[in-house]
């Protein structure tokens, strides 16, 4: 691990949250004397994405120039290693185009093998020993079939050769049934809509803060940990936007400056979804109390019976609470001549 290759992936802007993960992970893999060269086995469970959408990703991230992959091939095996990630913020870094993954130039194997590989060797060139030709032979078609084993594992091109343009995962790697494509498409529509969504309120959320759109944010409020730790006032706490950017301006008023980074307001985040979940029961409360009178069916008692009630307390010898009679019904009581103010004396009322 490396803290200036992930500093230098937060800082990294206009990427979408998914390709900002693959980055991060990327650079997290990243070591200053060796460089950087996981498997995408392990950056596709790092990232929790299958193999073909992280290789749509790191097309993308190759198309900015922010990565370049360096394909590795073992001299003695013929077999591909781990592919090696040259990050932007390394010295020797230059960009290169996407999709096809360039060969290591310092791999003598690489620079040997530049003739086309049959399907008899597998892959490497025709002087090279050839492999066990399960069964093979050399009137065989050059496109073999998927069904006899023989064929490319990605179905995109029949030759399983290193050089192929196409990826070499394909899209059902994690998933082998065919869905139709309506539904992929749908579901990556509204995700996109959902991140726009987002992208606006958290716009706003920064306005509200007293941050400028236009100047660069400091680092707390950088990159996708922020926007995690925000998703988290709305998912983990029940609040909604509107109330997230209300508490935010209340805040922002108390305080001079802006707060430092999003942990600076989960308490008084925390404090707004309690007095909200205060609210709402007393609502309900109340409201299981309306239904309760109205199912019973009896109207509220109006001032004469309230006043005879409790000038019957007053004038009886049982036990009378000093505070259970205000001020206003005594007045009340005396108005109608049910008490005496002697009596409302005597018993400690007034």
């Amino acid at each position: 691990m490396s803290h200036d290759a992930t500093n230098w992936a937060i800082k990294q802007r206009g990427l979408k949250p998914t390709t900002k993960i693959v980055l991060w992970h990327l650079c997290d893999r990243f070591n200053p004397d060796y460089g950087c060269f996981p498997s995408q086995a392990r950056l596709a469970h790092d990232c929790e994405i299958s193999r073909a959408t992280l290789n749509r990703h790191l097309d993308g991230l190759e198309a900015r120039g922010l990565i370049r992959r360096i394909r590795v091939i073992d001299p003695k095996t013929g077999q591909q290693r781990p592919t090696r990630y040259l990050l932007g913020f390394e010295t020797r870094f230059t960009p290169s185009g996407p999709g096809q993954i360039e060969p290591d130039p310092a791999n003598p194997f690489e620079a040997g093998a530049a003739e086309i590989p049959c399907p008899h060797l597998r892959h490497g060139a025709c002087a090279e020993k050839p492999h066990v030709d399960n069964g093979l032979s050399l009137e065989t078609d050059l496109n073999p079939c998927l069904k006899s084993e023989h064929g490319s594992v990605s179905q995109f091109d029949a030759n399983p050769c290193l050089k192929n343009g196409d990826s070499r995962v394909s899209n059902c790697d994690t998933n082998p049934v065919r869905e139709p494509l309506k539904e992929p498409v749908k579901e990556e529509e509204d995700a996109a809509a959902r991140d726009l969504d987002f992208d606006r309120f958290f716009s706003e959320l920064l306005t509200a803060l007293g941050f400028d759109a236009k100047a660069t944010l400091p680092a707390w409020w950088q990159g996708w940990p922020a926007r995690t730790h925000v998703r988290r006032w709305i998912n983990d706490l029940g609040l909604s936007e509107d109330r997230v950017i209300e508490v935010a301006t209340e805040s922002r008023n108390d305080h001079p400056n802006p707060p430092d980074g999003p942990k600076a307001l989960d308490r008084a985040m925390e404090r707004a979804a309690q007095r909200d979940a205060q609210a709402a029961a007393a609502n309900v409360s109340a409201l299981k109390s309306k239904r309760s009178r109205k199912a019973q069916g009896k109207p509220p008692p109006n001032p004469d019976e309230l006043a005879k009630f409790y000038a019957a307390k007053v004038n009886s010898d049982e036990y009378l609470p000093p505070s259970m009679i205000s001020n206003a019904m005594c007045e009340a009581m005396l108005a109608r001549r049910l008490v005496t103010a002697d009596r409302l004396r005597q018993r400690g009322v007034r």
